[in-house]
């Protein structure tokens, strides 16, 4: 079965990287080295070479550690629907790696005041842009 993610970002993320991703978030809330070690080499066996992961593939423990791994944006959801038969169609989700946000959290330690200032754009959005009604 051929990749139906061509086009797909082509840098490769090291077991490094994901340490330092791990480290400027779940370490900066009292992960331990060993643990931040173990949570990333758990990740690339899961992903290996590739940026996809099946999600059925994952048991219900594994789902809740990516569930975890969501909020901090190293992972990603996808789904895709493929028809089958008679109108049927058949749901595929799955994982992907986060490649962007990994590399960038592996440059710098997160902390509660940069993590804010992310949201800061929020406030700089004129509040007519959040109002529903544009009759005035």
């Amino acid at each position: 079965m051929q990749s139906q993610h061509k086009g797909d970002d082509l840098e490769l993320i090291t077991l490094n990287d994901i340490v330092k991703a791990l480290r400027n978030t779940f370490g900066q809330k009292g992960m331990d080295d060993d643990n931040i070690k173990t949570v990333a080499e758990f990740i690339l066996n899961y992903f290996g070479y590739e940026d996809y992961a099946i999600d059925n593939k994952l048991s219900s423990q594994d789902r809740d550690v990516f569930y975890m791994l969501e909020e901090e944006g190293i992972l990603r959801t996808k789904s895709e629907e493929v028809a089958i038969r008679k109108g049927q169609v058949w749901r595929i989700h799955y994982w992907k790696l986060n490649k962007e946000r990994i590399k960038e959290l592996g440059k710098k330690p997160v902390t509660k005041e940069n993590k804010e200032e992310e949201y800061r754009i929020y406030e700089e959005i004129n509040k007519k842009v959040w109002k529903r009604d544009t009759s005035d």
